[in-house]
């Protein structure tokens, strides 16, 4: 059964650029900031490989809704 009531986190929302080492994944990077700004909700727009370094988009709360927006 799904847990209803208060949401883990702060109601945080924005954009975040993090420029991405080599050997973090981009789900690993999500984790980091989503910890570190305690936000409820985060999301990447696009995917680095972990071998990879560059600029890595990551959505906080309800800027996650625009993702699609920044994709195009």
């Amino acid at each position: 059964m799904a847990r209803r009531g208060k949401k883990k986190g702060r109601p945080v929302s924005g954009w975040v650029v993090l420029d991405k080492p080599v050997g973090m994944g981009s789900t690993e990077a999500v984790s980091k900031i989503k910890w570190l700004f305690q936000a409820e909700k985060a999301g990447h727009a696009g995917t680095l490989d972990p071998l990879a370094s560059g600029m890595l988009p990551i959505a906080l709360g309800e800027a996650t809704k625009t993702v699609p927006y920044v994709q195009d």
